[in-house]
């Protein structure tokens, strides 16, 4: 299996779960040039942002390690970008989530990080 497919099955996965937990998919794998959304969803008038990652194994470090800075910085821009082209308000609350997928598990980690400009 290609990468994307394997990040689709996990996808697939973290957005079975959320909808479990009580989320509203709005959108999935969102792109622009600067970078990808996995998964927006909206709860209890949140929008949140959720980062997948999946780990086979622990050699290359945990799944929600792999959201460094870098990474929150993209997922923030891609995020604004995606709040102007769907018209949500400047006051819209948000909040960024990682879910790493393991084999065996599931980890959600809400407010995982804050928006970064920076």
């Amino acid at each position: 299996m290609n990468k994307r497919a394997t990040g689709s099955k996990y996808e697939d996965l973290a957005a079975g779960f959320l909808v479990k937990k009580g989320y509203k998919i709005i959108k999935r794998n969102y792109r622009i040039r600067g970078g990808e959304l996995d998964i927006a969803a909206t709860k209890d008038g949140v929008l949140v942002i959720c980062e997948v990652k999946y780990r086979s194994s622990g050699n290359f470090g945990d799944a929600l390690e792999a959201v460094d800075h870098r990474k929150q910085l993209q997922i923030s821009k891609v995020t604004m970008h995606f709040m102007n082209q769907f018209h949500y308000p400047p006051d819209t609350q948000v909040r960024f989530d990682v879910i790493g997928v393991t084999k065996d598990d599931i980890i959600h980690v809400e407010n995982a990080f804050l928006y970064c400009s920076r």
